[in-house]
């Protein structure tokens, strides 16, 4: 089992703009070996891309691409969009500083966020749908009917609930006295 500070992250030696520029040519160089960009000179741009990322970096990317995974996904909803698994607070924070590069801890794919990256990926994030209206109106109404059922007084069901527990009590007095 691998260490947990040896996947969460790999020390690179870049600042903020080389990250954020690093992370940008990760995701171009899969989107093109992906064939989900087509570009013209395909070939010669993923080797001048290929020379401008770490060779750690890509080794580590290149054994997941092997495996027939992408090497980088984008997290959503806090979570990897490779496996789906929830993320640390921490590792989001990290990506959020965009100072050093991260893993999923479960998938082991690179991460980014594509609003700190200004990347979109190739599959459009899901639209997030706003709340309905209605449905406050629902419970509102509902709420409402039953203030007026409990103002009109006990449903004849209530009190035969309550007699039939004192019934239940009665016995259990009745037999310790007697």
């Amino acid at each position: 089992m691998a260490k947990r500070s040896e996947t969460a992250m790999i020390p690179v030696d870049v600042g903020v703009n080389s990250m954020k520029e690093l992370l940008q040519n990760l995701v171009r160089l899969q989107g093109l070996e992906l064939e989900e960009i087509r570009e013209k000179n395909a070939a010669a741009v993923i080797a001048e891309l290929r020379t401008k990322i770490p060779p750690q970096i890509l080794g580590h990317y290149d054994r997941l691409m092997a495996r027939g995974k992408k090497g980088i996904v984008p997290v959503r909803g806090q979570a990897c969009s490779g496996c789906h698994m929830r993320l640390p607070i921490g590792v989001i924070s990290e990506l959020m500083k965009a100072e050093d590069i991260q893993l999923c801890d479960t998938c082991g794919r690179y991460l980014y966020l594509e609003e700190v990256i200004g990347v979109a990926s190739a599959a459009p994030a899901p639209a997030a749908e706003p709340a309905a209206p209605t449905k406050g109106g629902h419970r509102k109404k509902a709420a409402a009917t039953t203030k007026k059922a409990e103002s009109a007084g006990p449903a004849p069901g209530g009190t035969h609930k309550k007699v039939a527990r004192k019934r239940r009590a009665a016995p259990k007095s009745g037999s310790s006295a007697g």
